[in-house]
């Protein structure tokens, strides 16, 4: 049940029809975990948190860097130097005491994905490298978790949601993250490091993808599933792509 103190607070989700009472029980209900707490991980965290998802589970091995604060909006200069997941922590223990915090200051890989993942109802990639986006994405196949994933670089941003262990409305198995693409080789891979990237474009392709773990929890509109939203903020170009499984 809802206390008062959470109704208000979540009174403008609430009064909304496609969410209301029950929705806002759902999403304090739910467990959602964050592989991430930087550039994409940040505005997920913060709005997962404001709208009161009952527990965010954060992984990342990584300390707050200066070269970071111009876009992980959740940390801010007194962090640097701290692990990232004690950074988050704080900042949304200030945003929201409701929320319950389970932070993972370790590297997620394909022996430890399975373990972590298991625990949470919907997952969330906010990484910036592939080793670690196909061991997550691996893990919640599995774990028959959904994924939704983001990534961004420059100007540019891309979001979809995996459910391969799920069947479409034609019968056939939903792609995973094999099925779309092959996992390249890291070292040959663009970089923020090395290309840039305008600290808003995170921000816009995370409270993207925190709105797609919203909508997977209260079951309202249809989740990106099967479709991949692609964004050039450089002339506000939205794109919506259909895509199939393209495993042999």
């Amino acid at each position: 049940m809802l206390t008062s103190e959470e109704t208000e607070r979540y009174a403008r989700q609430i009064v909304l029809p496609e969410v209301g009472g029950p929705g806002q029980q759902r999403i304090k209900a739910a467990r959602v975990l964050v592989n991430g707490a930087g550039g994409l991980g940040s505005p997920v965290l913060a709005y997962l948190t404001a709208a009161g998802v009952g527990t965010l589970g954060i992984v990342d091995h990584d300390r707050v860097a200066r070269s970071n604060l111009q876009r992980q909006v959740i940390h801010g200069t007194p962090d640097i130097g701290r692990l990232k997941v004690e950074s988050a922590r704080d900042a949304i223990a200030r945003l929201n005491p409701n929320v319950a915090v389970e932070p993972h200051a370790v590297r997620l890989t394909p022996k430890n994905a399975r373990a972590i993942v298991a625990a949470y109802d919907v997952v969330v990639d906010a990484t910036d490298n592939f080793p670690t986006r196909f061991a997550i994405a691996d893990a919640c196949a599995a774990e028959r978790k959904p994924l939704v994933t983001a990534a961004v670089l420059t100007f540019y941003g891309t979001v979809t949601v995996l459910k391969p262990y799920e069947t479409g409305p034609d019968g056939a198995p939903n792609p995973g993250l094999r099925g779309i693409m092959t996992e390249p080789d890291d070292s040959v891979v663009p970089t923020c490091a090395e290309f840039g990237i305008l600290g808003t474009v995170p921000g816009v392709l995370g409270s993207l993808a925190a709105t797609e773990v919203l909508k997977i929890i209260t079951g309202v509109g249809t989740p990106l599933v099967r479709r991949m939203l692609t964004l050039d903020l450089r002339d506000m170009s939205f794109d919506v792509l259909a895509y199939e499984d393209a495993t042999p």
